[in-house]
């Protein structure tokens, strides 16, 4: 029988930053009081990322709002995260891990799978060697972990997340009827809050009930998904541990608003911004998208998305702003607005052959689903090709005349101030994408603004993002 470890860092970016803190305050440890990891309480910008154990009591729970958190417990106190603190710590435990074997599968910054079955015969037993990794994780690193051990992931998943923090937990085929099936249905590893609103309306309310549940009437009310939500109940589970390293499946922003949006004008304007960050990130990284997603959240905190496949495969600002105003414009209700985001997804390498469409030659590119859809997107009167050179920024416009020599390999580039009456092909905008890459990086962020943001009053506050 094969013997899987999930290792969960506990409260990982509330206990990584409270030891930070600790090295400079070492009266005051964030795990002790009411406190989370979240974002800026002022703007209402962000989620609870982590929070401490007094703090769970005031009811406050993870990815809920910041504002809600404070409603809850007025005394709370937020850190903001630290992403370049966090990677760092989770790389420490990794190598710590990597120490005992190879076969780790690393499935989010906080946590993985550990095959212990080739390495069992060095331990007295499987509990035996996680109170060890728990234990010098603890005293080398600081921090403290649960660990699930169990035949296969799922199970291991959910053993990992009974009592906590610091605890060991099993969950062997035996022990499935007393530990797991008394649990709530929602507390099923992959078991949403949607289905689990609709089980219990079925009478299925503890993951007992849904393991007893006839697997033929799941499927008529959930298709697929209901065949898999019983086999976990019954815990089957035959997905294999991969500890292969893969390339990046996704690129996206999101920004959470300092005010209510209530115009599409203006939200096409941050869906330019985020599309810049979105197909700058691509670049960077040397792939391209297949699709673009874009997300909206409301100020009731509903959110809904929609995705767009790709004729051609791209990362340029222009593909990916036209592709998220079509999808806002078939998205948006009319609700004011709360979170924008865009994520592009089927990541391809940038040199990947593609089959160019007659449109990719100096003419509009137009997705699959713009013909189709039957709907017009309308784009702000502040065309994203546009561009103007930031005096403010470097006075002795240096940046001016780098363009002009990074421009000067295409004559048909447009930038311009004025008006257009096409689009740039694909590869002109590739290329207008480079130049403009190349100018922030020698110049500074600020040194090249899209027209479409210039305004009579310059709005200097600018939108804190999130990336994912």
């Amino acid at each position: 029988m094969s013997i899987i470890f999930h290792i969960d860092v506990n409260s990982a970016f509330l206990s990584w930053t409270a030891i930070e803190r600790l090295k400079t305050d070492p009266s005051l440890d964030l795990r002790t009081i009411p406190s989370i990891i979240g974002g800026d309480k002022k703007s209402r910008h962000g989620i609870v990322l982590a929070k401490s154990i007094p703090a769970k009591k005031f009811g406050i729970r993870t990815a809920e709002p910041v504002a809600s958190a404070f409603r809850k417990c007025p005394t709370l106190h937020m850190e903001p995260p630290d992403h370049k603190l966090y990677h760092r710590r989770s790389q420490e435990m990794m190598q710590l891990l990597h120490s005992y074997t190879p076969d780790i599968e690393q499935v989010s910054i906080d946590e993985c799978y550990l095959d212990f079955t080739p390495i069992a015969h060095l331990f007295p037993s499987a509990r035996e060697a996680a109170k060890e990794i728990s234990g010098r994780i603890r005293t080398e690193l600081g921090f403290t972990v649960n660990i699930g051990i169990a035949p296969n992931k799922l199970l291991a998943k959910m053993a990992s997340d009974f009592e906590k923090p610091d605890k060991i937990h099993t969950l062997y085929p035996e022990e499935i009827p007393s530990k797991m099936w008394p649990l709530p249905v929602g507390e099923l590893f992959m078991v949403g809050h949607a289905s689990a609103e609709r089980l219990i309306q079925l009478g299925i309310r503890t993951i007992g009930d849904l393991a007893h549940a006839d697997p033929d009437f799941l499927q008529v009310h959930f298709k697929s998904h209901g065949l898999s939500m019983w086999e976990h109940a019954n815990g089957i589970d035959t997905t294999p541990l991969d500890s292969e390293e893969h390339d990046l499946k996704g690129i996206g922003n999101s920004t959470t608003l300092s005010h209510d949006l209530k115009s599409a004008d203006d939200a096409k304007k941050i869906l330019l911004q985020l599309s810049e960050q979105v197909a700058g990130r691509l670049r960077r990284a040397h792939q391209i998208a297949q699709t673009v997603t874009v997300e909206i959240k409301y100020h009731t905190f509903q959110s809904c998305s929609r995705q767009m496949q790709l004729s051609v495969p791209a990362g340029t600002t222009d593909t990916v702003y036209r592709c998220a105003c079509q999808l806002f414009d078939e998205l948006w209700n009319g609700t004011p607005i709360r979170l924008l985001g865009i994520r592009t997804t089927k990541l391809l390498a940038e040199d990947t052959p593609v089959q160019l469409s007659l449109f990719d030659f100096g003419i509009q590119e137009i997705p699959d689903e713009t013909e189709a859809s039957g709907k017009t997107s309308t784009i702000p009167s502040g065309n994203p090709d546009q561009a103007v050179i930031s005096g403010s920024t470097n006075s002795d416009r240096r940046p001016q005349t780098f363009l002009t020599e990074s421009l000067s390999r295409s004559k048909d580039t447009v930038f311009s101030d004025g008006p257009q009456t096409a689009t740039p092909s694909l590869e002109r905008q590739k290329r207008l994408d480079e130049a403009m890459d190349q100018i922030r990086k020698r110049f500074g962020n600020d040194a090249v603004i899209r027209g479409t943001f210039l305004t009579p009053k310059t709005d200097s506050t600018s939108q804190k993002k999130n990336k994912h």
